[in-house]
């Protein structure tokens, strides 16, 4: 038996000690992946959240420029002005987003309501049961002959 000067350590602490390395012959080696492993659901729920309130947000300004430019077209419109409203409605929101316009004329205002459906993560795919309203006012053109 070898003579330990000063305090020894307890069984099983040193790094030398055989019977740590043969109870954990890989010690904490894999750790970290079983930690990711448990955690990716909660990252990947993260960033679907954050995508959806990024598409409901471009949704939203999406049928703020809709409703501008189908008021626009609205007031100038020879005619028929619901066509022209909606013609302009739609010529800047992109295809996958599913609208509906209605432009009213009230006195010497013209009045554009939008209704834009909150797609689910894509566009295209499936839609929220939700729609965002996009509303534009301006005075009607009038003709300086009369």
């Amino acid at each position: 038996m070898k003579p330990t000067q000063g305090p020894t350590a307890p069984q099983g602490a040193g790094p030398d000690d055989e019977d740590a390395t043969a109870r954990r012959p890989w010690g904490d080696r894999g750790q970290a992946i079983i930690e990711f492993t448990g955690t990716l659901p909660l990252i990947l729920i993260t960033l679907a959240l954050l995508w959806q309130a990024a598409m409901v947000g471009y949704t939203f300004m999406l049928a703020g420029n809709a409703a501008d430019k189908a008021v626009t077209a609205a007031t100038t419109a020879e005619g028929n002005a619901q066509g022209a409203c909606e013609e302009a409605g739609r010529e800047d929101l992109p295809g996958a987003w599913d609208a509906d316009f209605s432009c009213s004329a009230q006195g010497d205002l013209m009045t554009a309501d939008v209704r834009v459906q909150v797609p689910l993560l894509f566009p295209g795919a499936f839609n929220l049961p939700i729609s965002l309203p996009g509303e534009a006012s301006a005075n009607l053109e009038r003709s300086w002959e009369r």
